[in-house]
């Protein structure tokens, strides 16, 4: 543990901020393991509808600096590929 004053307040705020950052991610991971799903099904309607709120939650972490914009764009991608693969 340390011992300064400054790096106790540190990992306090650190510990925070990972708290923070785990909501976000948890429900990033959750909205893009719901569209891989639903691309499994075969349901490509719902998969599109689940897309657009996996993007918007895949954006989100991005904006807060959670994931990085490249992480975060390949992750789209890899998601618009298998519903364009389902549909053709």
């Amino acid at each position: 543990m340390a011992n300064i004053k400054s790096a106790i307040k540190r990992v306090r705020i650190n510990e925070e901020a990972r708290n923070h950052n785990q909501s976000f991610k948890t429900e990033m991971r959750s909205s893009i393991k719901r569209v891989e799903e639903l691309v499994n099904q075969k349901n490509e309607e719902d998969a599109k509808a689940a897309l657009k709120e996996a993007t918007q939650n895949i954006d989100k972490a991005v904006q807060k600096g959670i994931i990085h914009k490249n992480n975060g764009n390949r992750k789209k991608a890899a998601l618009a590929k298998k519903i364009n693969e389902l549909g053709a």
